[in-house]
């Protein structure tokens, strides 16, 4: 026990500071028009539902990290709901599993109009190495009229928030 009293004093604090470093000026410019933009098209926040139909689960922990606070995707103003009666856009992973389809297409009508969809990853792009499967329907889009499409095994967290925008923007 002395040793490492010994050694914590002759090396002492090894942490990082307390506060977290401001954001640079480009950044906070960008957050700002993020922000102004949803609320000039939405004129409220954007709420997404999630639905996994099947996939490897490498893209729900890409999305989880869109909640931390180095993303600030709330502070953004887009915010995960449970519901898909609050839900503005459904973001879709994986392929299309035929157990999956019927659920899949519930959610979706019961999603209230506008409606937006995006297919996340390269399973629900194009089924990846699911395609010809005896278990998948095949992609997002030959369930759904899908309006983004986001490209990746796993895509990364900022590719899922352009994706995100990139529907925002189409829905004008």
């Amino acid at each position: 026990m002395w040793t490492i009293l010994r050694q914590i004093a002759r090396v002492g604090r090894i942490s990082e500071p307390p506060q977290p470093a401001p954001l640079p000026d480009a950044a906070a410019a960008a957050q700002a028009r993020i922000q102004a933009d949803l609320l000039r098209l939405l004129g409220r926040a954007l709420a997404v539902r999630v639905v996994d139909a099947g996939s490897c689960n490498g893209c729900e922990l890409e999305i989880n990290a869109l909640s931390n606070p180095y993303y600030n995707l709330e502070g953004l103003g887009i915010q995960f709901v449970a519901s898909p009666r609050h839900a503005d856009l459904l973001l879709v992973t994986g392929p299309v599993t035929r157990h999956m389809e019927l659920a899949l297409r519930r959610t979706f009508d019961a999603m209230p109009d506008p409606k937006l969809v995006v297919a996340a990853g390269d399973c629900a792009c194009g089924c990846g190495v699911h395609s010809g499967g005896y278990a998948t329907c095949g992609r997002v889009a030959d369930v759904l009229p899908v309006d983004v499409s986001v490209p990746g095994c796993p895509p990364s967290p900022q590719a899922l928030l352009q994706g995100l925008l990139q529907a925002v923007q189409r829905r004008r």
